[in-house]
């Protein structure tokens, strides 16, 4: 009876004294550690991804230099082509071994204490591999690019989480995707510095490398002095005065009670004070679908085929007309396209939500590989066919970009309660290195056998990706971590009453502390 009266005094509160929650304001210090966070995280990621590819030539010469100084004679195509293959994809195996470490390293030195610690990986694959050639050794190239690989699989963790943890879930998604922006204009950077007239000549390439330290030393000198996460501060360091003076400069405000109260009261709901582990993760029956969701968007990010398509687009630009020395300057396009695509995607995913873009790019991408297939099988035909397959790469480019290229580190960061986001990112990111890895391994071959053919493969990949997600994603913007479990209820047969129960702390909260003189409801937290 007592419970029913108290329900029936909250539900005669005159709806126009619920104060609606503010529109939250970026503060200096949230958008310095979106920054300067994704600038020596993310940036470095995307800045490998493409850095290589215009010194390649460059790079085979000086290992067939060093190998006859070596041997005396000039190395075989077959070991050339091996170890060129190698430090390609060793990439791939630093990013999944630096994956595999996040859960241990964020537990000892917290979110921005391993961005920081990260740094240093950056600082030494960077003298590595701009000392190479020096030091006449391929193997320090090799080694280097492993090292980098390293510092991603680590960034393409930790930023995210630090990221989804400090910003107010109004602008969560915009905040996180400073990831996704910074990978696109890592991209594209690595193609400018890579043209002729900078770094991409046979006496300056090793410059290209050497440009790895400056996004470290930048992340180095500003990071220092911005705040941990504060909810890793409060729910697993227990220091409520740290978490409160973060909370503060995040939000902008002194009055930060109303936040301090929900982590306190998810803490309560998790009944756990303690980091879980991978194997407890995929024991927790109420997070089984946020983790089958979360394999499955990370490894259409990587099988949806985006990286395949860079095998063709040099040969359509030679097709198109193009002389052979203006393609780098045209190839500039893919990454000014990636690069305004994540940023049109920042700026509306808080208006248009996560779930609407993600189906919207896989979707687009499905179709624009269906349209690129045709073209490039009637390539030969008709003179200006090779223009419609470049128009279908630079919309393949923008669709991925919209929605696939940064949304999934996002929504990995929002499925899952504070105890369980470290292992559930370990996971992400051990499917996303598996994923690269086994692209950069499979799809020559698979090209090899089905030619233009092969796209319809990724077409299969995206097309399938739309349909889980329309059937089993739920929107996530603008909601609480407690309510985007709770939305997961039913599809995980987890009876109501458990995630009641969680709700049930943040209600009695608001019954103590928002309920003012005259009956006002203090505003509602910002997280």
């Amino acid at each position: 009876m007592e419970e029913k009266t108290k329900h029936e005094e909250k539900s005669h509160i005159d709806s126009s004294d619920v104060k609606a929650p503010p529109k939250q304001r970026l503060t200096v210090s949230l958008i310095s550690a979106a920054f300067f966070g994704s600038v020596g995280s993310s940036f470095l990621y995307g800045y490998n991804l493409s850095v290589v590819n215009a010194p390649a030539s460059f790079i085979k010469s000086f290992y067939n230099r060093t190998w006859i100084d070596r041997y005396d004679e000039p190395i075989g195509e077959d070991t050339v082509t091996l170890l060129w293959s190698v430090t390609v994809s060793v990439f791939a195996i630093g990013g999944l071994m630096g994956a595999l470490t996040v859960s241990f390293l964020i537990k000892v030195l917290g979110r921005k204490g391993t961005l920081l610690a990260n740094n240093a990986l950056a600082l030494i694959a960077a003298l590595l591999l701009a000392l190479g050639e020096t030091a006449r050794s391929f193997e320090m190239l090799i080694i280097g690019r492993f090292i980098i690989g390293m510092d991603s699989g680590v960034a393409l963790s930790v930023l995210p989480m630090y990221l989804g943890e400090i910003s107010p879930r109004q602008v969560r998604g915009s905040i996180g995707q400073f990831h996704a922006i910074f990978i696109c204009l890592g991209v594209f950077i690595g193609q400018v510095l890579g043209l002729p007239e900078i770094f991409g000549q046979e006496d300056r390439w090793n410059f290209l490398f050497a440009f790895l330290a400056f996004p470290a030393l930048l992340q180095l000198c500003v990071l220092p002095f911005l705040p941990e996460s504060p909810r890793f501060l409060l729910m697993e360091r227990r220091d409520e005065v740290a978490a409160k003076k973060a909370f503060q400069a995040f939000l902008g405000r002194t009055d930060v009670s109303r936040e301090l109260d929900e982590v306190h009261a998810e803490s309560r709901a998790q009944n756990t004070q303690r980091t879980a582990s991978v194997l407890e993760l995929f024991r927790k029956r109420s997070l089984r679908w946020q983790l089958i969701t979360v394999i499955v968007v990370m490894s259409c990010y990587q099988l949806c085929g985006l990286n395949a398509i860079w095998y063709y687009t040099n040969g359509i630009f030679e097709k198109a007309g193009f002389k052979k020395a203006l393609i780098p300057y045209i190839t500039l396009s893919t990454g000014g396209i990636e690069t305004l695509a994540a940023i049109i995607s920042g700026l509306v995913i808080e208006k248009i939500g996560r779930r609407p873009l993600l189906i919207f790019g896989f979707s687009a991408m499905a179709v624009f590989f269906s349209l690129l297939t045709v073209f490039l099988h009637f390539q030969d035909s008709f003179s200006w066919m090779p223009y419609l397959s470049f128009t279908s790469i630079l919309l393949l480019i923008a669709s991925f970009c919209s929605g696939p290229g940064g949304v999934p580190f996002v929504l990995t960061g929002e499925l899952f309660e504070q105890s369980y986001r470290p292992a559930a990112f370990m996971v992400a990111g051990t499917v996303n290195w598996l994923s690269n890895f086994a692209v950069g391994l499979l799809f020559p071959f698979i090209q090899e056998a089905l030619q233009t053919f092969a796209f319809l493969l990724f077409v299969v990949v995206c097309a399938a990706g739309a349909v889980y997600l329309l059937v089993v994603l739920p929107e996530t913007k603008n909601k609480t971590f407690v309510e985007i479990s709770q939305s997961f209820s039913k599809i995980n047969g987890v009876a109501d009453q458990v995630h009641e129960g969680e709700m049930q702390d943040v209600l009695e909260l608001t019954d103590a502390n928002g309920l003012k003189s005259g009956g006002d409801v203090e505003m509602e937290s910002c997280f």
